[in-house]
């Protein structure tokens, strides 16, 4: 009901791929193409509402090969200055060398030539390495090599390539993920190619002064809350924007991810500053912070309130009460600073300056471990919080250590998991007899939609025990989870991806009514929505019910008390 079909022939020029077949009486209605075209031109709402149609009943297919085609502005003016379409072309011949040539060589023509890199080549023209003025600092400066070594001593390799025709958003998110400041573009995008031209994160800088690389860039070089802050409502603009054109939500979050967890480790790096400039004895072992909740699962979108923990390397016992309590100093003063920045204290202190939550590497297992023998209400409660938890600053391999713990301890043979499923199916899809939206019966939001509490917890629930009881803890965000699913258990690939669709719609719906609502975008008034908007929500509910079903057979819950 509201679905619109048979887009192919009018936007991707292509004959009908599936056949329809309505299973009750139906009224459709039919369009003629060649009236309906000249409307397309005209009116560039239209184009844009049929081309986010088409794109989710095409998915990937869609993605490779009209996403740069048919999205536009919702403002009518057809243009699209959108970093996922925009494309960038070096605007120079690439500066290169061979590997035999020295270092004073490929620097004085790096001068002549004023850019920041020299990309080495074999005798085909092959990149084969780069030599930057980062690599000329840290490795000639300082003295470590005499100027008249060959630039093959010295330089990085092997390179990172990329193809020509990326969008920004590519180029960037290429970068950022590899913590690169250029890319060497080659004719098909391999090393074994010639090379065509040289990407800098300067040429990304100049084009979007607000893009997400400039806001890490900015993020890095800020020295107090402050600035910080100011980015942290930029990158609140760039969410809106993004969400606005229906940008892909995987994207999105990526890019919201980035910028959060670059605000994060530059916060923690800046007390740290202020703990030592205050002569307060740091402990010698390491520390690593831990986010929580939707932070831990990448999901955090919206600046809702804080959900993170500490874990610091278990301390001589003698030094034990000094070490937590500079631990809990460092929390305190991080925590402040995320409430400044406009994420607020949880409201049940889940929290690292919570000296519950700020513990040893010793009482962390403890406490893991007491869970997991003995999960009661309260137990699953809490493992279901911690157990998504996230690395972000500091040492990782503490994180590691954790989560190895947890895997060692959970097993199919243990009632754990059994409890874990049994609180996952608590939450019935959320539509009532008559289809209608299950909405709260009182208080504060007396008649709204909970999306999260009724819809994306079955989701977020269902993922993670079934990702547990698959051994599997490298992925916490929720679409990981189950696309890993996919892969694991292809008898049930379908209703895994179902999943990850619906939950990425949930997503969208969330972040959209939160921003216009300047809220957590929780509560939703079904009655402001448009029946397409209805509609969609009511079809992201039916993969709930079958994954219920599936953790009830799996974990035996029928028999289960």
């Amino acid at each position: 009901e509201g679905d619109v079909l048979g887009l192919r022939p009018l936007l991707a020029d292509q004959q009908y791929g599936l056949q329809a077949v309505t299973i009750e009486p139906s009224l459709i209605y039919g369009i003629d193409l060649e009236q309906f075209r000249p409307l397309l031109a005209k009116y560039a709402e239209v184009s844009f509402y049929l081309a986010k149609t088409f794109a989710k009943g095409l998915h990937q297919n869609y993605e490779d090969s009209y996403r740069n085609v048919h999205f536009f502005h919702q403002d009518g003016t057809g243009q699209n200055d959108l970093l996922e379409t925009q494309q960038l072309q070096p605007h120079r011949a690439p500066v290169v060398c061979n590997k035999r040539q020295t270092i004073q060589e490929a620097a004085k023509e790096m001068q002549a030539q004023r850019v920041s890199s020299i990309v080495v080549v074999n005798d085909q023209r092959h990149p084969i390495g780069i030599l930057t003025d980062k690599d000329l600092r840290n490795r000639v400066v300082t003295g470590s090599f005499p100027i008249d070594t060959s630039v093959e001593k010295i330089m990085s390799n092997p390179v990172l390539t990329v193809k020509a025709g990326l969008s920004l958003a590519e180029i960037q998110m290429a970068m950022i993920k590899h913590k690169l400041h250029h890319l060497v573009q080659t004719e098909d995008g391999t090393p074994d190619t010639p090379i065509t031209g040289v990407i800098t994160e300067h040429d990304l800088l100049v084009l979007q002064a607000n893009n997400p690389a400039a806001l890490v860039r900015r993020i890095k070089h800020s020295n107090n809350r402050e600035d910080l802050k100011e980015v942290r409502l930029v990158a609140e603009q760039l969410l809106q924007k993004y969400i606005t054109q229906d940008v892909n939500i995987d994207f999105i979050a990526s890019i919201i991810n980035e910028v959060n967890d670059a605000l994060l480790i530059k916060i923690i790096q800046l007390k740290q500053a202020d703990l030592q400039n205050e002569a307060l004895e740091v402990p010698s072992g390491s520390f690593c912070w831990l986010n929580l909740g939707s932070g831990g699962r990448q999901e955090q979108l919206l600046r809702t309130d804080q959900d993170n923990a500490l874990v610091y390397s278990t301390p001589d016992p003698k030094t034990a009460e000094s070490t937590k309590a500079y631990y809990l100093e460092l929390a305190r003063r991080v925590t402040a600073d995320l409430n400044y920045c406009g994420f607020e204290y949880c409201p049940a202190e889940m929290m690292a300056s919570n000296p519950k939550w700020c513990l040893s590497l010793k009482a962390w297992k403890t406490k893991f471990g007491a869970w997991m023998k003995e999960p009661g209400s309260k137990e699953i409660l809490m493992s279901s919080i911690f157990f998504d938890f996230r690395p972000v600053a500091g040492d990782f391999s503490l994180s590691q250590d954790l989560k190895a713990f947890i895997l060692a301890h959970v097993d199919n043979r243990t009632p754990f998991l059994n409890f874990l499923a049994k609180d996952a199916i608590q939450n019935p899809p959320p539509l009532s007899f008559f289809r209608n939206f299950v909405v709260e019966k009182g208080g504060d939001h007396v008649d709204s939609f909970d999306i999260k509490a009724r819809a994306m917890m079955p989701l977020t629930d269902a993922a993670r025990v079934l990702s547990l009881s698959t051994g599997q803890m490298d992925q916490s965000n929720t679409i990981a989870r189950f696309e890993a699913l996919h892969e694991l258990e292809p008898q049930n690939a379908a209703l895994y991806q179902q999943a990850a669709d619906a939950y990425r719609i949930l997503m969208q719906y969330r972040a959209r009514f939160g921003l216009l609502h300047h809220s957590s975008g929780r509560y939703l008034d079904p009655k402001a929505l448009s029946k397409m908007e209805r509609l969609e929500l009511r079809n992201s509910f039916q993969p709930i019910r079958e994954l219920q079903t599936l953790l009830s057979t799996r974990f035996n819950l029928a028999f289960f008390i």
